[in-house]
């Protein structure tokens, strides 16, 4: 085969796919692992950005869709409780593979893009009048009642494929970062880096292991304040999650890697998904943002390789690209008026 040919595929080895006989891939992974020059310069360390956003259908979930559809094992209907990103690749995977999908979204808490996505990839969607947890509550208790396959990440296939992140990371710099920072709201993708750190640490492919440094939104921070958020509210929707379900994985990973979880606001999010976009050209969603904040606003040490992940892409949400942005001027057609307006 010509070319990338998608996880399962690239990265077989890492894999159990004894009982696999066709791969469902859209030829996600390989992205760009792009060096902040400006971000580095102003924090006095080599900062590189893992642009996930620009996976298939825009996010990091992809990596784990591959493998929770290739793994679904006989089943005709996948389902899934979301904050808009998990749905989305729900539905594109489910579409490849000829599966049905039904999502469950919190009413009024899915970002314009991504609820867009569930809906022209041919997924049901459902609007639940209630938050995140309690959609994946509902999806987890629909499977005791309906043959359905749930595919967060609560299904351990999710964080096989999400381990690939990890790889591709050292592939490309050659060694593990000394810091890995990430945002944290369900807790899988954490587990799922470490998880791949430690494989090829183990396996020799890296000296070294990182510190594992999570950032949740301030308003959805159930991890750094030790107990569920009821109600969380955060403009990064990717993270508003209030009761996180790798909670416990992700501590583990935290005392392993000698890293931490810390809470930024939304105002701090905001600037770091602004100052990206003007210095670095990178476009990515507000959740993404909180790997940057985090680092902005607690420092990394001097001459450290620090790896942000940007979990999706800045399109999963046009209306706060929009909402924080200065509105076009609108001028009279003539040059004149051009002539005083950028004169």
């Amino acid at each position: 085969m010509i070319g990338w040919n998608g996880l399962l595929v690239e990265y077989a080895p890492w894999f159990d796919l004894d009982d696999v006989h066709d791969v469902v891939t859209l030829q996600e992974g390989n992205t760009p692992l792009i060096h902040a020059d400006r971000l580095s310069e102003r924090l006095e360390a080599d900062v590189w950005l893992k642009c996930e956003g620009l996976n298939p259908s825009g996010s990091f979930k992809d990596r784990g869709m591959t493998m929770a559809i290739t793994k679904a094992n006989g089943a005709t209907t996948v389902i899934c409780g979301s904050t808009g990103n998990t749905s989305a690749a729900a539905a594109a995977y489910a579409a490849k593979a000829g599966l049905d999908c039904v999502v469950l979204v919190p009413q009024g808490k899915v970002a314009l893009g991504k609820l867009a996505q569930s809906m022209v990839y041919g997924a049901k969607v459902l609007q639940i009048q209630g938050n995140f947890d309690q959609a994946l509550n509902l999806a987890r208790e629909l499977t005791q009642h309906l043959p359905i396959t749930i595919v967060n990440s609560i299904n351990p296939d999710r964080i096989e494929g999400q381990k690939t992140g990890a790889f591709e990371i050292v592939d490309v710099l050659g060694k593990a970062p000394d810091i890995l920072a990430i945002p944290v709201g369900n807790a899988g993708n954490i587990t799922a880096y470490w998880r791949g750190f430690t494989q090829y640490h183990f396996a020799g492919r890296a000296t070294t292991l990182p510190k594992m440094w999570g950032f949740q939104a301030a308003g959805a921070a159930p991890i750094v304040l030790g107990y569920p958020v009821e109600n969380p509210e955060t403009i990064a929707t990717a993270i508003r999650i209030g009761n996180p379900a790798s909670w416990v994985p992700a501590l583990e990973v935290i005392h392993e890697s000698l890293g931490d979880i810390r809470a930024v606001t939304d105002e701090e999010i905001i600037d770091a998904y602004q100052y990206l976009a003007r210095n670095e050209s990178v476009f990515c969603e507000p959740a993404s943002a909180a790997s940057v904040a985090g680092i902005l606003k607690f420092g990394v040490p001097q001459g450290s390789t620090v790896v942000c992940v940007l979990t999706g892409n800045g399109l999963k949400d046009p209306d706060t690209a929009v909402s924080t942005s200065e509105s076009p001027t609108v001028v009279e057609a003539t040059i004149e008026a051009l002539l005083a307006k950028l004169s």
